[in-house]
């Protein structure tokens, strides 16, 4: 089933995608339909190459798996060439401004996905390229994991109004983002966090008022039962992400009893859905029975990282 009108398509060609902020909820909804049916068409090995003849440039400030592997994958399965940027390859890395980086390559490229560290550069970017421009990470939002979240969720559940989400641990890019989703599609989310770990404040009223809309409720609590009662998923996050390595060991006293384990999940509904955005520390913020059990489907979300990019891809670049 559909999660737009039959036959109803948007042109977004042209488009940035730095946040799901920017985008409506037919408009998500539409993204989720077609990485659906660009899915489809791959497993079925049908041919799709709207990015045929076209150059994507990856831009890593900050080094990745999935994000790396997908966006490769995903451009050469719809045809197109992906050219691999580490910040050592280019002069953004030795000084030359986002500015000037952005005129270059908007007159090389097609397309520029950057997975980077402050929110700022990616915003820059946009502002300053001349092709859309796709947010692969930054520190402040994830939006390209949570696109393919949702559709991962869509696909086991058969719904994602009315569903009520559990956000266990730090109120980092995955929290905003998640909860931004949520708000846009009618997703309730209840996030966990420890004192001094929460979600930014301005995310969290901005994620309200677009709940409004969609019948959807946005929490933050400090009991992670509290958050994971009657939840139709338990979504869990490192401790540490990236960049915060030296704060390991001080997150790990805090964060002690946010572990996703067999004893919390047990107050979520019997069919939860425990899904993580990889990589995982087992034993640290999920146990291994959590993440390797029956409900987990992290190897689902994680495969739809490459539908769903290749959906925001095509919509925007080809």
């Amino acid at each position: 089933m559909s999660l737009v009108q039959a036959g109803k398509t948007y042109n977004l060609g042209g488009r940035d995608f730095i946040e799901l902020t920017d985008y409506s909820t037919e408009e998500i909804r539409y993204l989720i339909d077609l990485a659906i049916e660009i899915k489809r068409k791959q497993k079925n090995g049908e041919a799709y190459q709207p990015l045929l003849g076209k150059t994507v440039g990856l831009i890593f400030e900050k080094s990745s798996t999935r994000t790396r592997v997908s966006f490769e994958v995903g451009v050469y399965q719809l045809g197109g060439h992906a050219l691999f940027l580490s910040k050592n390859d280019i002069q953004l890395g030795r000084g030359e401004t986002i500015a000037d980086t952005a005129g270059v390559m908007s007159r090389y490229l097609d397309g520029i996905m950057i997975r980077t560290f402050g929110h700022d550069r990616v915003v820059d970017l946009a502002r300053f390229s001349t092709v859309p421009v796709i947010n692969g990470l930054s520190d402040l939002a994830h939006p390209c994991q949570v696109l393919a979240d949702y559709q991962t969720i869509y696909e086991h559940k058969g719904q994602l109004e009315g569903l009520k989400l559990a956000y266990i641990g730090d109120g980092n890019n995955m929290a905003h983002s998640l909860m931004i989703g949520g708000a846009k599609l009618g997703v309730s989310v209840s996030i966990a966090s420890p004192e001094g770990y929460e979600p930014d404040s301005q995310i969290m009223a901005d994620s309200r008022e677009l709940a409004a809309a969609t019948g959807a409720t946005i929490e933050v609590v400090r009991d992670p039962r509290e958050a994971v009662k009657d939840a139709d998923v338990i979504y869990t996050d490192v401790w540490a992400s990236m960049g915060f390595e030296e704060e390991q060991k001080a997150r790990e006293a805090a964060f002690a009893s946010y572990q996703v384990n067999e004893e919390l999940a047990a107050l979520a509904k019997p069919d939860y859905l425990f899904m993580h955005c990889l990589p995982a520390h087992r034993g640290e913020e999920v146990s291994e029975g959590v993440i390797d059990g029956s409900n987990s489907i992290i190897f689902d979300q994680a495969e739809n990282r490459l539908h769903a990019q290749k959906a925001l891809m095509a919509a925007l670049i080809g």
